[in-house]
């Protein structure tokens, strides 16, 4: 019992020694950053004398109601009590009080406050960013929350830009903050991302990223890109040093139906090159960093001869709006669907039919109806035989159904030779099923 006292009580005056030379190593610390501070203190109050000594307003020069967007801060002083905020990261050795400093100089402006941007804003404004802009025109949703953490139960329903900005100031009020409860376009873009000297591009919608790419090459911004979908993540920062633009790796937007929106990235790595950083959860290694192709000489925003010099209907340009989250598919015709009630009706006659859900497996597991086949879109031409098998008689109808009534309709005309009987898809899928048929029926 003693020898094991014994070895305790030195295990306790190691750590005690251990914790008093961390402890004069920090004191060390301190006064290192005080005596950097006086010196700039020193220059500061030099550098305001002369200004005042120097400087004086014209007589002939008038004044103009034009509102600009605002300047970023230039002083950079820290208080005492931010030393004593973000002491742990003053103390990181290749940051110290000359990137805090920096830090706090800095404007930053994220677009989107969903599930990049609400991390994001969190971390800026801990860490300490001078001032953050936060653009986002929709509202607060309980079912965004799991990701969109910036908000809670109690704002459902209020303005992102307004929820975020009341919890960056409540979670630090040295930061400045300004919502922009509004939808970026093309008429009130410039004027914003004018006051900000770093753009956060956190939407998820193909327009809005062509608008800020273009907007930040014609104003001279980094934009640093993040995108997330399912398990997967990208990040890359464009009009950087010399870098690639977003045109210069998508001169063209995608087609309208094959662009797939996620309401809702992480920053890690070497920024100064262009590379793209690439996250898989399901993946080994996480993380892959790719190098970007260089910037395009002929690139029609950033190239040598620039083609666009002003922003323009990127609705238009890119078929799709920033509303479009789940863009309705018009696949087929009136007599190839049926609505929801119709469909009911059929199963309380207990008519023979087969139901066929194309949603992937894990949405089938969430909520699906009884007696239901569960063939994902993606799979279905490669099983058709086992749609085949299970049709009681050749002259068998088969319904097709999905989450939205999207890919209910893709499935339709794969369906058509296997039986002799009607192929239709359910107009709306279970969103318009729980509408119209069951209202106890889970929409996710």
């Amino acid at each position: 019992m003693e020898t094991i006292a014994a070895s305790h009580l030195q295990l306790v005056l190691e750590d005690n020694e251990k914790l008093n030379k961390e402890n004069e190593q920090l004191k060390l610390r301190v006064v290192q950053l005080e005596q950097e501070l006086n010196q700039l203190n020193s220059k500061h109050s030099l550098d305001q004398s002369s200004k005042k000594n120097t400087l004086s307003k014209p007589s002939n020069i008038t004044t103009t109601t034009t509102i600009e967007p605002p300047t970023p801060a230039t002083c950079v002083d820290l208080s005492l009590t931010e030393y004593l905020r973000y002491g742990r990261q003053l103390i990181l050795a290749g940051f110290g009080l000359s990137a805090q400093k920096k830090l706090k100089a800095t404007s930053i402006l994220i677009v989107g406050a969903g599930g990049l941007g609400a991390p994001a804003a969190i971390y800026l404004a801990a860490c300490g960013v001078g001032r953050l802009g936060i653009v986002d025109y929709d509202v607060v949703e309980t079912s965004n929350l799991h990701r969109q953490i910036i908000h809670n139960e109690s704002r459902a329903g209020l303005s992102k830009a307004q929820s975020a900005k009341m919890t960056v100031e409540g979670l630090n009020s040295f930061v400045e903050c300004n919502a922009y409860d509004l939808q970026l376009d093309s008429s009130n873009a410039l004027p914003i991302i004018k006051g900000y000297d770093i753009i956060i591009d956190a939407t998820d919608n193909v327009a809005t990223r062509y608008l800020l790419n273009d907007a930040c090459v014609i104003t001279g911004k980094p934009l640093v890109s993040g995108s997330a979908l399912r398990m997967e993540g990208q990040l890359t920062i464009y009009n950087y040093r010399g870098g690639p633009c977003y045109r210069c790796l998508y001169p063209k937007p995608p087609p309208p139906e094959t662009v797939t929106n996620c309401a809702d990235g992480g920053i890690l790595g070497e920024t100064y090159t262009p590379n793209l950083l690439l996250f898989s959860a399901a993946s080994h290694p996480l993380f892959r960093s790719i190098k970007l192709r260089p910037k395009k000489s002929d690139c029609e925003v950033c190239g040598n001869k620039p083609s666009i010099s002003k922003l323009q209907d990127y609705v238009q340009f890119c078929g799709i709006g920033v509303l479009d989250k789940s863009p309705t598919v018009k696949l087929l015709g009136t007599e190839e669907r049926i609505n929801p009630k119709e469909y009911a009706a059929i199963r309380a006659q207990k008519a023979r039919h087969i139901l066929l859900d194309v949603r992937e497996k894990v949405q089938f597991e969430i909520c699906h109806l009884p007696d239901s086949i569960n063939i994902p879109l993606r799979e279905l031409p490669e099983r058709l035989e086992e749609v085949k098998q299970a049709l009681p008689f050749s002259n068998t109808p088969v319904y097709t159904i999905c989450r939205l009534g999207n890919d209910s309709q893709h499935a339709v005309p794969l369906l058509r030779g296997i039986t002799q009987g009607e192929v239709k898809d359910v107009i709306g899928g279970f969103y318009r099923w729980s509408k119209d048929v069951d209202t106890n029926f889970p929409i996710y």
